[in-house]
């Protein structure tokens, strides 16, 4: 679960979740009773379903860019 803070948008969120904005489909897709919203407010709790990242997309970042916002 994520809760927005205000100005998140589906791609930030993805990045911020997994470390790529590629995911924001599978986010919407988990989500469809809020997909329409374009830019959030804080305090909308999103479904974050479990994606695994392959390790070449998160190659070369920085630990803090690595690490999902539950650990």
């Amino acid at each position: 679960m994520y809760k927005t803070v205000q100005g998140d948008t589906w791609d930030i969120i993805s990045k911020k979740l997994y470390g790529t904005e590629k995911f924001m489909t599978r986010l919407m897709q988990a989500n469809p009773d809020i997909a329409e919203i374009v830019v959030f407010p804080a305090g909308v709790q999103i479904e974050t379903p479990e994606i695994t990242v392959p390790a070449e997309t998160l190659q070369g970042l920085p630990p803090w860019k690595t690490r999902r916002s539950d650990d």
